[in-house]
């Protein structure tokens, strides 16, 4: 493997230097809540400040992560695989296809590293291959292909044009603008407004639907006639909304709304003693079921991501206290259940249904400490600096929700400014 050897005296480093931190950990972390990330420019690296970690030791495992998972060895290693000399995809391994979900969280991660030539690669194989250039479903993208293009099912998963949107801003921000597909401002701003426009687009025939409801100001689970009439609670983005009402050329007072709205969704989804959201939601918040999917109405691997969104959006805008609370509550009931072994798929009441302990909900459960204020919150954090980068089967989910909880909890997701050109 290109990298083996370098990761491996990365790991001797991580080892001796963490003993050290840990050694002369403070007895008690102390947690600011007074201003938010926006307001600031100042994000939490919580490795730092909690675990004594030198900031040099956190960017260099950020680093051998990113190394790992981008070019790391291709059957255990990596999730994303270059095509010929401009494209690349980021694959589920473990069902060989590529979905808009990683193919987002993947232009995301390259955004926030600063990776401009892995962003356009991902972003070009998903604009040729996964976007719809015609149809009823124009401008959506397919939410499913094989790894050599062909699509698998047409239809769009909402999750997935959300991060794809805010990643194009951030890549706007940060790189400037260029031209044709690679204006990413101007590819972004479409991809928004078509979410919220696309039942009176031209093109459409009755069966695409926008991908929010604009009655209730949520988003739907998939924008067409069959999964529209409910939502997800781990596709509620509310610090995306936030700013998306700040510079999005259009529908600033919807995506306003939109972001208080999903603030409730996450306290009326989730229940009040365990804090666990189901994966469906119908759009007052009671669990939803579907016929072609078993157990959405259990806390399982879409309702890992609520804590973390909750938490992130505190983080960067401190608008609603109840998400402190309801970070208190996801992180009491796993410590309660073992913070070294708890399992990843339960009821909404707290009965364990699966007793894998999966690192991504590690992941998820850490970037909830970005908000709470529990006696065990630096524990979360401990586990997730300790928790090995995943490789094998399931490393695709596991290891991309890894990346991002290390990127928010390190205090290297950040808000990088389209209008300014700079980072928040």
């Amino acid at each position: 493997m290109k990298y083996g050897s370098s990761l491996f005296r990365i790991s001797v480093v991580f080892c001796v230097l963490t003993s050290m931190a840990f050694a002369t950990m403070p007895d008690s972390a102390q947690q600011s809540k007074s201003a938010s990330a926006f307001e600031t420019g100042v994000y939490q690296n919580l490795f730092t400040e909690w675990l004594g970690i030198p900031e040099t030791l956190v960017q260099a495992k950020l680093d051998s992560i990113y190394h790992q998972l981008f070019f790391g060895d291709d059957k255990t290693q990596r999730i994303y695989y270059p095509v010929g000399n401009d494209m690349a995809y980021i694959e589920d391994v473990q069902f060989q296809d590529v979905r808009t979900e990683g193919m987002s969280y993947g232009l995301m991660i390259a955004v926030q590293m600063n990776k401009r030539n892995e962003f356009d690669r991902l972003w070009k194989w998903m604009k040729i291959y996964m976007q719809h250039q015609t149809g009823p479903q124009k401008t959506y993208f397919a939410w499913q292909c094989k790894p050599d293009g062909t699509i698998i099912d047409q239809s769009t998963a909402s999750d997935g044009e959300e991060w794809t949107a805010m990643a194009l801003l951030f890549a706007s921000a940060r790189w400037g603008t260029d031209t044709g597909m690679y204006n990413y401002r101007a590819e972004a701003q479409a991809i928004l407004d078509n979410m919220l426009h696309k039942e009176t687009a031209p093109e459409n025939d009755g069966s695409a639907t926008n991908l929010f409801n604009t009655k209730e100001h949520q988003v739907v689970f998939v924008p067409n006639k069959d999964a529209s009439g409910f939502t997800d609670p781990s596709y509620h983005l509310p610090h995306f909304y936030e700013l998306w009402a700040r510079w999005a050329k259009h529908d600033a007072q919807f995506w306003h709304d939109a972001a208080s709205v999903s603030r409730k969704v996450f306290q009326q989804s989730a229940n009040r003693v365990t804090g666990l959201a189901p994966d469906y939601s119908h759009f007052d918040g009671t669990p939803a079921s579907t016929p072609w999917s078993n157990g959405t109405k259990n806390f399982q691997y879409d309702a890992w991501r609520v804590a973390a969104n909750a938490a992130m959006d505190f983080s960067w805008f401190a608008k609603d206290t109840e998400e402190v609370t309801l970070s208190n509550r996801i992180q009491q009931f796993f410590y309660s259940e073992g913070i070294k072994s708890y399992g990843s798929v339960y009821t909404l009441e707290g009965k364990k249904l699966a007793s894998d302990h999966s690192t991504g909900l590690v992941a998820m459960n850490a970037v909830a400490s970005l908000a709470s204020t529990n006696d065990h919150r630096q524990a979360f954090v401990e586990e997730l600096w300790n928790t090995p980068i995943p490789a094998g089967k399931y490393r695709y989910y596991d290891g991309i929700l890894y990346f991002l909880g290390m990127l928010e909890v390190s205090g290297h997701f950040r808000i990088y400014d389209p209008m300014t050109h700079s980072s928040k």
